[in-house]
């Protein structure tokens, strides 16, 4: 080997060492800094002409696994879902209280009953009275804080939505500006480590806001998909664009969340035709969302399941009894019928006028089941007006029954026949049209419709329009439709819906009480239907479809739902006593200090109720199941998250154990490479001695 050859070796291993030592100071400098990865020197053997000539020094590389990052950003993904979900159902818990607490839903309906009890021991005192109708009022005001404070919840999970579509937008512009650059360094063949590990960075923080699946590329590029497919980066300039749900305020429903192009400015271009619309997003969006439009509007539908359960229960009582004297008029509340609407009762219901003494005026017992099937509501109408003769008149105008007492020194009673009860929709003749009710609702009948499809018109005008969305158990939206009214069957309601996207995922059907049901095939088992949008109005009542068939909880009427007014300024209205079914006129039909209703709501507090697809259970029952599943969810997202925070701390350390730096290796490093460049000024110092030997010997 020539001397020159010897130099030049020296010389490139000390520009090798003096590389290495740089790289080994920089990674001291950066041993605190989160998310840098230790970059290492890159040396290869050098060959000139076929002979070896020393070291040839590359640009420094970044020490890192991909697939240890690709683990830290989906584990990271789970943590952000996690967390999100255990903070907002830790405070829906907080809005329920402690498992038995004085205040809780459980307790005010337990109130309810105590005081029931009450007024049986009593004799039926007002006092006991005014308790029982405050107790229902604070029962009926609890249940509506409760679903005004989850639909806060909802309209803060939705304001916490656009927020976080606006940091994953400023994310997505980070990503894309730093593959660039990242790109550019690489084409030039330059370190890429500065800005690689700023976009590991971002991708990280991206990854706990939205599921992601990363791929780098031969480029030094990165593309990035949401975890539901969704490509969020790529060589194009991509945004998510949101016009969102109204701010803070919930919403029956809201926009998909779309992905749209983007210039280097932001503004945004074409739609992809990509959306993130279900928790299937994963990541802290995804459970967001799976909060908004799942388990919270999911809540508040039991709860108006429970309310309704609980007005049938309180009012079957009330209508089946009186108060003493009996009130001169019973006005009904809105039913949704016409007075050419289908009868639709069976069984014997008692029509009496009754005076100030409780003595029988007139009666009239009305057999429904030896009257005409084709009869009407204006047929019933007039065979009371008939039977009573002229005593009280009845009325139906606008889908409210009206029957009062001629004389204003005399009251109406309707009773049930003891031994064949009338019966619609296994609702009694008074409670199906709310003649003396406890309970109100603006919005709902309260009481199951009891349509026949086969005999009963549906009654929404052409034009109308119902919008049904179904979405799966992650919140994704399976398929939509809208329900136009055209012919004026229920049938042809069904065939409308049984035809529509929605029957690929389940069929819609009537159950014996009028109400509509869904039931899911195997593969969307867990589907729920809702009605978001509904312009329909039977007959110009008020009354839309979803109020009427009770498809959803969501309609329930619990919002508008009041104790009637007249009986909480004055407790001795409350219906209490029963008709003598045996008196004839001229008898006592009604008597002072009768409590059998007393007994009644005691009764009808802890009988089974059908809650339709919800099952059959008591109040007490539903109402413990329901807070405690709540309590439940809130517990299991809590473990949830103690989980997703270990793993992704697991990953984050198994990252970092391997491309973090290490200050004892790097110090170990540093005296190799010290010893090297000593070595490699040794070879230089030798090398220059045989040239002053040379030198000394030719002259």
């Amino acid at each position: 080997m020539m001397i020159n050859e010897i130099l030049s070796s020296a010389v490139s291993g000390l520009a090798a060492s003096q590389a290495g030592l740089r790289s080994v100071s920089n990674n001291i400098a950066n041993v605190n800094v989160a998310g840098y990865a230790r970059e290492k020197t890159n040396l290869s053997t050098q060959v000139v002409g076929g002979r070896v000539n020393g070291v040839a020094i590359g640009e420094p590389s970044r020490v890192a696994d991909q697939f240890l990052e690709a683990t830290v950003y989906r584990r990271s993904g789970d943590y952000g879902r996690a967390e999100v979900k255990s903070e907002y159902l830790d405070r829906l818990q907080e809005m329920l209280g402690e498992p038995g607490s004085e205040v809780g839903l459980p307790a005010r309906l337990d109130a309810i009953a105590a005081s029931a009890v009450a007024m049986t021991g009593a004799m039926g005192t007002e006092q006991t009275a005014a308790e029982f109708t405050a107790n229902v009022e604070d029962a009926l005001s609890s249940m509506q804080r409760l679903t005004d404070d989850v639909d806060d919840l909802r309209g803060d999970v939705e304001s916490e939505v656009g927020y976080t579509v606006d940091r994953i937008n400023s994310l997505l512009v980070r990503v894309h500006d730093l593959n660039t650059t990242v790109s550019q360094l690489t084409g030039l063949g330059r370190s890429t480590g500065g800005p690689a590990d700023q976009r590991m960075n971002a991708l990280e923080e991206l990854s706990q806001l939205v599921s992601i699946n990363v791929r780098e590329q031969p480029d030094g590029r990165v593309t990035v998909d949401a975890a539901n497919g969704a490509t969020l980066v790529d060589r194009k300039l991509r945004q998510l664009s949101y016009t969102g749900g109204g701010g803070d305020v919930s919403q029956p429903s809201y926009p998909p969340i779309e992905i749209r192009f983007a210039d280097a400015a932001g503004n945004l271009g074409a739609a992809t035709g990509e959306k993130l619309d279900s928790s299937v997003v994963g990541g802290k969006l995804g459970g967001l969302i799976d909060l908004r439009d799942r388990a919270l509007p999911d809540f508040n539908e039991q709860v108006g399941v429970l309310f309704r359960g609980m007005a049938e229960a309180i009012n079957t009582v009330s209508n089946a009894n009186t108060t003493v004297p009996a009130p001169n008029a019973l006005e009904g509340r809105q039913t949704g019928l016409d007075g050419i609407d289908r009868m639709g009762f069976t069984g014997t219901a008692i029509f009496a006028v009754t005076g100030q003494n409780g003595k029988m005026v007139a009666r009239t017992d009305i057999d429904f089941s030896a009257m005409p099937v084709s009869s009407t509501i204006k047929d019933v109408v007039g065979w009371i007006n008939s039977g009573l003769g002229g005593q009280a008149t009845a009325s139906f105008v606008d889908g409210k029954l009206t029957i009062a007492a001629t004389d204003s020194r005399n009251g109406v009673v309707v009773a049930q026949d003891t031994a064949n009860p009338s019966e619609r929709a296994g609702v009694g003749f008074s409670h199906f049209f709310g003649l003396n009710d406890l309970i109100r609702s603006e919005t709902s009948s309260l009481v199951p419709p009891g349509f026949d499809i086969s005999a009963d018109r549906h009654g929404f005008a052409p034009g109308q329009t119902a919008s049904f969305v179904l979405r799966d158990t992650n919140g994704r939206e399976l398929a939509s439709h809208t329900l136009t009214m055209a012919d004026n069957a229920f049938t042809d309601i069904l065939d409308d819906l049984n035809s529509s996207p929605l029957s690929q995922f389940g069929s819609f059907s009537f159950d014996d009480r009028g109400r509509m049901t869904f039931d899911p095939v195997a593969s969307a088992a867990g589907a729920s239907i809702s009605i978001p949008v509904d312009s329909t109005d039977r007959w110009g009542t008020g009354r839309t479809f979803s109020s009427l068939v009770g498809l959803t909880g969501r309609s329930s009427g619990l919002s508008t739902a009041t104790v009637r007014s007249d009986i909480l300024a004055n407790a001795l209205k409350l219906p209490l006593s029963r008709l003598q079914p045996d008196a004839v006129v001229g008898e006592i039909a009604l008597g002072a200090g009768d409590t059998r209703g007393a007994n009644g709501f005691v009764e009808g507090l802890d009988q089974q109720i059908d809650f339709g697809k919800d099952g059959t259970a008591t109040l007490q029952r539903f109402s413990s199941l329901l807070l405690g599943k709540a309590g439940l969810q809130a517990s299991q997202a809590e473990d949830s998250l103690a989980d997703a925070s270990a793993r992704r701390a697991d990953a984050t350390n198994r990252r970092d154990a391997y491309s973090g730096v290490n200050i004892d290796e790097e110090l170990a490093q540093m005296v190799v490479l010290q010893n090297s460049y000593a070595a490699s000024a040794r070879v230089m110092s030798t090398a220059s001695e045989m040239y002053d030997t040379l030198i000394a010997m030719v002259g």
